[in-house]
């Protein structure tokens, strides 16, 4: 009896095994854990697959120094831990390579990345497992030494060639970049993350990992209208037009449940970190130019058409609207007018009173002629008594009882951030759901932060209430 019990128990260990997802990390020395207290506990996949838990088995195929090129001065290429990690035949595989290759010796060589990648991530998608494959971009280097691991190369030469490589293939690309750009305490070499550091790089690796995603939707196979298509940092977007305006539509590598989406109102491809972020969490990207008809009624009907195009197209009833500077005025009159299709609004040092445009001219001074136009104004009384700014319309914009998140820059010479302050005070006066970051020394560019985690948390809890 005890020799039946001892095999089942046998057995059952070995199905337990056989049924464990293989996760292969390929990388150089973060990957393999430089810096960490214990890189066989600390590390960043062996942090992963502490989060994981049995179902996975994580893989370390981490080497310092190593390139993704292959004439680099240390090619992964060349390894012993390419070979076991091919030889795992993983389910799934994370490719960290890139930062070594931002080196003098090796930016020679930098015109054969995309080429070099698209062969590393060729070599594991032919694999008899059929791996899914993540293409990890370079984490910023803190490195003072322009001929060492420079960040100026890792992010105008190494990262575009790696998207493209992602592009061509069609597979996910996880921007590691902005993750630990405000955290130079947790990378004491200025290169490489400690514990804490290699934690956060875990915890994003386990979002992705368990990623919810629609496989089979895929919203170009339900607009209509004659598209092209291109590349947005990897990712597939459709351009058409709609009334003679400019559209754009970028779908994620897999839809998140529900087909959330954001819709960018203003200055298309500006700090585009959010953006990203989303399309990675499987949120679609959207935008449509209406020039600079702020926020009207001939503004409001396209975007309405273009509203039911997507919708049709399959995606979620309620969008994010994100707008910057002027943005924030398309934001808040489509959300103040259609206050049941929004799941929360995101501003960044917003235009939200245009009566203050009377009295500035300089460089807004076209931008003051076209508002005029795009309202019918004659004189500067006219816009003084302007009453369609997002100020006039607090009541409509709380009836929507979504949340709202204002970056403001507290010394932004283009728009006051008083503007925000009256805007926050009147929101709340009516109950409604708002927050104020402030950025304390910055004016009205850069807009977002570095690291938009703050951003994107807000929209994914905004989402998925």
């Amino acid at each position: 009896m005890k020799y039946i019990i001892s095999l089942l128990f046998c057995l059952l260990t070995v199905a337990s095994v056989h049924a464990q997802k293989r996760i292969a990390c390929v990388g150089a020395s973060i990957t393999e854990g430089a810096r960490t207290t214990d890189p066989k506990k600390d590390s960043y996949p062996a942090q992963l697959g502490s989060l994981l838990g049995n179902e996975y088995k994580v893989l370390n195929f981490g080497l310092g120094s190593r390139t993704m090129l292959r004439k680099g001065d240390f090619p992964y290429w060349e390894t012993e831990q390419y070979k076991q990690a091919l030889a795992s035949n993983p389910d799934i595989v994370f490719i960290d390579l890139g930062g070594n290759d931002a080196k003098v010796q090796n930016r020679i060589y930098m015109n054969e990345m995309e080429r070099d990648c698209i062969d590393m991530i060729k070599s594991f998608r032919q694999l008899p497992s059929n791996p899914r494959v993540i293409l990890m971009l370079p984490f910023v280097s803190f490195e003072p030494d322009t001929m060492q691991i420079w960040d100026a190369v890792i992010v105008n030469k190494i990262i575009p060639g790696l998207r493209r490589a992602a592009y061509k293939e069609g597979i996910e690309v996880l921007d590691m970049h902005p993750l630990l750009i405000n955290r130079k305490d947790l990378m004491p070499d200025n290169i490489h993350p400690d514990n804490e550091g290699s934690a956060i790089i875990a915890g994003r690796l386990f979002e992705q990992v368990t990623l919810k995603t629609d496989k089979e939707f895929d919203i170009l196979r339900n607009i209509k209208a004659p598209y092209t298509t291109s590349d947005f940092s990897g990712y597939i977007y459709a351009d058409f037009k709609l009334r003679g305006h400019e559209c754009k539509v970028v779908k994620p590598k897999e839809a998140a449940p529900g087909k959330p989406w954001i819709w960018r109102t203003r200055f298309w491809a500006h700090e585009p970190q959010t953006d990203i972020a989303l399309l990675e969490r499987g949120f679609h990207l959207v935008y449509c130019d209406v020039a600079e008809l702020m926020g009207n009624k001939e503004a409001l009907s396209i975007w309405s058409d273009f509203y039911k195009i997507l919708t049709k197209a399959g995606l979620s009833k309620k969008s994010t609207m994100e707008g910057m500077s002027r943005g924030a005025m398309y934001s808040f009159c489509w959300a103040a007018a259609n206050p049941d299709k929004i799941s929360c609004v995101y501003v960044d040092n917003p235009l939200l009173d245009c009566r203050y445009l009377a009295d500035r001219e300089g460089n807004l001074g076209e931008m003051t002629r076209d508002f005029m136009a795009a309202y019918g104004l004659k004189t500067k009384d006219d816009i003084r008594n302007f009453k369609g700014s997002p100020t006039d319309k607090v009541k409509e914009i709380v009836k929507g009882k979504y949340p709202i998140l204002i970056l403001c820059a507290d010394q932004d010479e283009a728009v006051s951030p008083t503007q925000t302050l009256l805007f926050e005070e009147k929101i709340k006066a009516l109950g409604g759901d708002i927050t104020v970051m402030m950025k304390k020394g910055f004016k009205h560019h850069p807009h977002s932060f570095p690291n938009p985690a703050p951003i994107v948390d807000f929209i994914l809890r905004a989402t998925y209430k």
